[in-house]
């Protein structure tokens, strides 16, 4: 047996050896839900793979969004509420992140946020309301962004996300900056640096370069 194999393909085997073998067909119905779920798991885990990949070159990759429906739909037979909303925040990333569109993205966020809330996943919430921010961003309802993004900083102060809070920082530096607050966006600019040099996301450490240079607070 292969090494790390899932627990879940392991009961697998067992019960169908135990219905084959010992004439006992009840474990089935739990066998197959334990697949379900682990394709569910799997697919997940392959788009969010494909995402990184995307921010790494740019290029779209067609099979990320069927990963992250196909996930969705799988939580949602399975009734796993927690597993649909984090699928379908990634439904809604890929509208808004790679196919700009704004408008596919929307409904798959907010039925994102209902669910996270539903079921207590505060980190996926933390990133649902961090991409409503940046649509209400762009729609260019300031207030309502900044209200969002201070939102899902709270939550990952609150889970000690450290490289999440140091992104978002960055977010917030940005909407200072629109508002001509200049020493409040360099002050969050050198708090989110800080947090990023110290939990070891040095990528984010570049995207806070980055926005120094774009927001001219070097």
């Amino acid at each position: 047996m292969a090494e790390g194999f899932d627990v879940r393909l392991t009961r697998a085997r067992e019960r169908y050896e135990q219905a084959v073998f010992g004439g006992d067909a009840k474990p089935l119905d739990e066998a197959e839900r334990d697949l379900v779920a682990l394709e569910a798991d799997t697919a997940l885990a392959r788009g969010r793979l494909l995402h990184a990949r995307f921010l790494e070159t740019g290029a779209e990759d067609a099979a990320e969004l069927r990963l992250f429906e196909r996930a969705a739909q799988l939580y949602r037979e399975l009734g796993d509420a927690r597993g649909e909303g984090e699928s379908l925040f990634w439904v809604g990333t890929v509208h808004q992140v790679i196919r700009q569109d704004q408008a596919a993205a929307d409904p798959a966020f907010a039925r994102a946020r209902e669910l996270a809330t539903k079921a207590g996943d505060d980190l996926t919430l933390s990133y649902v309301l961090r991409h409503l921010c940046f649509g209400e961003q762009a729609a260019g309802r300031v207030d309502t962004a900044r209200e969002l993004l201070a939102e899902s900083t709270r939550l990952r102060r609150e889970l000690s996300f450290t490289p999440g809070v140091a992104a978002n920082l960055i977010g917030l530096a940005d909407l200072a900056a629109t508002d001509g607050d200049r020493d409040a966006a360099r002050d969050l600019l050198d708090e989110a640096a800080e947090l990023a040099a110290g939990s070891g996301a040095h990528g984010v450490g570049r995207w806070v370069q980055e926005a120094r240079a774009e927001l001219n607070l070097a």
